[in-house]
């Protein structure tokens, strides 16, 4: 049987561990080259190393320009061209409501969440239209069409990736260019990490909401969802926020 992604050539962002590393993993092993960009070397590294030589990895701070014109800059010196281009990476916040935010947390997540997806949206949209073909997958989140899931800036954030998402899908899709986004429920990887001084108010009532969720996800339920998405066999799907969330948003 053929491999889905035999041929292709991939930059996942964030892919040192958690749903960007599943990602890689599993697009290598469907036959795609692979870009796997993260702000830790030594962790993206460790996950090409164990793939072979059909990943590579780089060092990049999706919040700046410079890292992702370096980021698509070693995926053509190294694999010749892109054709698809998943913005993975992102944090969280800290569970603050806007009346307990503070500008360094807003312009940090926005930062991270949001610029990096334009950018590197934009980058590849000058790769994709003179080939008149790409595929762009965002992770967006359950945030992304709710509010109570997170703080006022990661919700915010999430939002934001949706618009950007629905807004290139439409844009280019005369030009042969699909743009997607997965909307995450809860998810077992270390974004939690991310999080500094939680905001106690902002956490209990995010918590309400915990109720709804079964049983959390895995890394690999993300994975397998974004290998359709960037596949042919999803060649008709574009402008779709596909919830991966157990039925969480069902209610």
């Amino acid at each position: 049987m053929t491999k889905q992604l035999e041929g292709k050539v991939a930059i996942v962002t964030g892919a040192a561990s958690g749903m960007g590393k599943a990602i890689t993993e599993l697009f290598t092993s469907e036959g795609a080259k692979v870009i796997a960009a993260d702000l830790n070397f030594e962790g993206v590294k460790a996950v090409t190393d164990s793939i072979g030589p059909v990943a590579y990895p780089v060092e990049v701070n999706v919040a700046k320009q410079a890292d992702i014109d370096k980021m698509f800059a070693t995926a053509k010196e190294q694999f010749d061209k892109v054709d698809i281009v998943v913005n993975n990476a992102g944090i969280m916040d800290n569970m603050a409501p806007l009346g307990n935010m503070d500008d360094a947390t807003w312009e940090r997540v926005m930062s991270i969440n949001v610029n990096s997806v334009m950018m590197s949206t934009r980058a590849a949209l000058k790769e994709f239209l003179p080939q008149k073909s790409g595929v762009i997958l965002n992770t967006a989140s359950m945030g992304g069409q709710h509010g109570g899931v997170a703080g006022a800036a990661y919700v915010a954030s999430k939002h934001a990736v949706v618009g950007l998402t629905k807004n290139t899908a439409y844009m280019y899709e005369a030009e042969g260019i699909r743009c997607n986004a997965i909307a995450p429920g809860g998810i077992n990887t270390n974004i939690g990490s991310s999080m500094k001084n939680v905001d106690k108010f902002g956490a209990d009532r995010q918590a309400q909401g915990l109720k709804l969720m079964y049983k959390p996800g895995e890394a690999s339920d993300i994975a397998n969802t974004a290998l359709f998405l960037v596949s042919d066999a999803a060649q008709y799907v574009n402008g779709a926020i596909v919830p991966v969330d157990g039925g969480m948003t069902a209610y």
